[in-house]
């Protein structure tokens, strides 16, 4: 029976992005060797929508207030993005210190992480 997901993050700068996960979001971690940081995400919910172009993916970390979540990140010295409003909630991004963009939201919509 599947019991969790792993998701990947592809950046230019795995050491800062894994320092990043680790001191700033504070994600607990386990070391897989060398170095190499596995981190516990919070709960996870996966959603499927359709597209007219080409498949792909997106990771999307969720909280419950976007605009507090984003002053305490700013105390980081973390910049998000503009948010917007969405008819499913609230959202930004967060950059990396690689320089990708992680999908910050608060959802307004029913969620799936607490069944």
């Amino acid at each position: 029976m599947i019991n969790a997901a792993h998701v990947l993050l592809y950046t230019n700068n795995a050491e800062a992005d894994r320092n990043f996960l680790r001191d700033v979001l504070q994600f607990p971690s386990v070391d897989a060797g060398h170095g190499w940081l596995i981190f516990k995400m919070p709960p996870s919910e996966v959603a499927v929508h359709p597209t007219e172009g080409e498949p792909f993916a997106e990771m999307y970390l969720m909280c419950d207030d976007l605009h507090a979540t984003i002053a305490d990140l700013a105390a980081k010295n973390v910049a998000c993005g503009e948010v917007t409003t969405e008819r499913w909630g609230l959202r930004t991004t967060i950059a990396l210190p690689s320089g990708a963009r992680v999908g910050l939201y608060q959802p307004t919509h029913p969620t799936a992480y607490d069944l």
